[in-house]
């Protein structure tokens, strides 16, 4: 299987179509045990039959229909998402936080026909789907099972038409004013953040991550999930955040060992908290750092900017300098530092494969607005306008990752963009 980065149209396919190659390698690891690829694969297909059924779909597609979920963080979540993606329907994940008048909102809002809900959940969220009219679909909880034969899994009927434009979820961002827009991905767009991160982060079957991030923004969904599912690696899943076991996870040599983990800034904070509160006798911040340093390979910081105390600090206690790198719901992932040489503390690096940026200012005359460009670059190069260096603008992105519109909100989808084509990043 190819896993690297690809550019644009060339063979989109959503990352559950990869799984079967994968077979009886561990995917998830989470509070129910372990989950092989296989288990995920055969899960998903049961549920995405079922969903059909209670929709009445015909052929197997149901042509962009919005599926709602409510999943904790767990294997369920992967199950719901591509049975959702099975069934040619768009996800559309709730947070589990989330008061009851929001995630009705987000139901609302997508008009989604179905909500799958966890079985823990479904107190919560009955009375709100029955408010709504929107039909719910149980989604019981399942230990490890290898019930589904062999020979049954291996062809799905998938939907006929091309990936490529489809919708594949919706995520709703808090914007500075209104109500959240859900902004619709397309199965190219997540694949191709996926494989940029894939590429540059040089991900391998062989890494274990571990997972302490909500499941309804891109950070938890695309950088923390689908990219250790695409290349087969190992994700262990808790159900929420802790700092003590997040120390438990970094310092076990128990399989898998995790060595991959990504979190916000807050959270560093919290860890290095736990640290100064529990470990501060000398031989043992040594082993710390020793064991960080040994076993692991790559620690990310995303989705606020971090504090360049807490990098130092984070440096000092694993030996680890934070990757930093820069994306949006509208855009994924748009720029990073890199894997290998100096990471700038306070910059969040440059563009990930296939990604086109510009820094401009916008300037309206009698009506007309146009763009003064001060840089633009991609991957490869930068170019700087003469007489314009270091002066500060605007981050517009172009590229295959960036979003195909907020969902019915066709006027603030118009504004989003410049008149040729560049997202406007605020």
């Amino acid at each position: 299987l190819q896993t690297g980065w690809t550019a644009c149209g060339s063979g989109v396919t959503p990352v559950f179509t990869r799984a079967l190659a994968f077979g009886d390698k561990i995917a998830i690891v989470d509070q129910n045990g372990e989950h092989t690829y296989r288990d995920l694969y055969s899960r998903s297909l049961r549920l995405s039959q079922e969903i059909c059924r209670v929709l009445e779909c015909s052929g197997r597609d149901l042509k962009e229909e919005r599926i709602s979920f409510l999943c904790p963080n767990d294997s369920s979540y992967v199950v719901a998402q591509w049975a959702s993606w099975m069934s040619g329907g768009i996800a559309v994940p709730l947070y589990k936080k989330h008061p009851a008048q929001e995630l009705e909102y987000v139901i609302q809002d997508s008009q989604s026909a179905l909500v799958v809900v966890a079985e823990e959940y479904m107190e919560k969220m009955a009375p709100s789907a029955a408010k709504l009219g929107v039909p719910v679909l149980p989604l019981l909880r399942s230990h490890r099972d290898g019930s589904a034969s062999h020979g049954a899994l291996e062809e799905v009927p998938l939907p006929s038409s091309s990936w490529k434009g489809r919708g594949a979820m919706i995520i709703y961002t808090s914007g500075t004013t209104g109500r959240p827009k859900g902004v619709l991905s397309t199965h190219e767009n997540v694949q191709a953040v996926t494989t940029g991160l894939v590429d540059k982060w040089e991900w391998k079957k062989e890494d274990v991550i571990l997972h302490v991030l909500p499941l309804h923004h891109v950070h938890g969904v695309i950088n923390k999930l689908l990219c250790p599912l695409w290349v087969g690696a190992t994700c262990i899943m808790l159900p929420e955040f802790s700092a003590q076991m997040v120390w438990q996870k970094f310092l076990s040599s128990d399989e898998p060992r995790v060595n991959v983990f990504m979190a916000v800034p807050t959270i560093y904070a919290k860890l290095i908290e736990y640290y100064d509160k529990h470990f501060s006798r000398p031989q043992v911040q040594d082993f710390v750092r020793a064991f960080c340093q040994d076993n692991i390979r790559l620690m990310v910081s995303g989705s606020a900017a971090l504090p360049v105390p807490v990098l130092e600090k984070w440096k000092d206690i694993t030996g680890h300098t934070l990757l930093e790198r820069y994306g949006m719901t509208e855009i994924g992932m748009a720029l990073s530092n890199p894997l290998h040489g100096v990471r700038v503390p306070g910059s969040v690096g440059t563009p990930l494969p296939g990604v086109e940026v510009r820094i401009a200012t916008e300037t309206l005359k009698s009506g007309v607005h146009s763009y003064t460009v001060h840089a633009q670059g991609d991957e490869k190069s930068t170019q700087v306008t003469p007489g314009l260096e270091g002066q500060e603008g605007e981050l517009l992105v172009k590229g295959p990752s960036v979003f195909r519109e907020y969902w019915n909100r066709p006027k603030e989808t118009k504004e989003a963009f410049t008149p040729d084509g560049w997202f406007k990043t605020g």
